[in-house]
């Protein structure tokens, strides 16, 4: 069965371990999910990402972070899907939670959270919301 929705699929992984308050969670490696994780961990959403063999292909390690019990990551939604993808310029980037949360964008300059994209006056896809 192929995967229609990759990035997708890696977000349910991660909200499935933590649900399940495990340590770590396994995905199938791809340059996007590898970006994508780039930012979760500098926004301080993960501990971090290594690459591994899952069987005879590369895999991705997520290891999940919590805080005092509870995961740090409390909401996590793709937003653009293959059936409708979601595309905002620089100054209509949604805000999650007043800021407090982030929504990541696939733009020319790379993936990148909502304030980076701000910063860097660069709208795109957006893939993601998370807090």
């Amino acid at each position: 069965m192929a995967l229609t929705d990759p990035l997708g699929d890696m977000l349910t992984r991660i909200r499935n371990g933590q649900q399940a308050k495990k340590d770590s969670v396994m995905s199938p490696a791809s340059k996007l999910r590898a970006r994508v994780l780039d930012v979760l961990q500098r926004e301080g959403y993960i501990r971090g990402y290594s690459e591994e063999l899952l069987g005879n292909h590369p895999g991705l390690r997520i290891e999940l972070k919590y805080f005092e019990g509870q995961p740090a990551i409390k909401h996590v939604a793709r937003v653009s899907k293959p059936g409708r993808r979601v595309y905002s310029g620089s100054k209509e980037l949604p805000v999650i939670r007043n800021g407090l949360g982030i929504t990541i964008v696939s733009t020319p300059r790379g993936v990148l959270s909502d304030a980076e994209a701000r910063e860097q006056n660069v709208g795109g896809e957006v893939l993601a919301e998370v807090f």
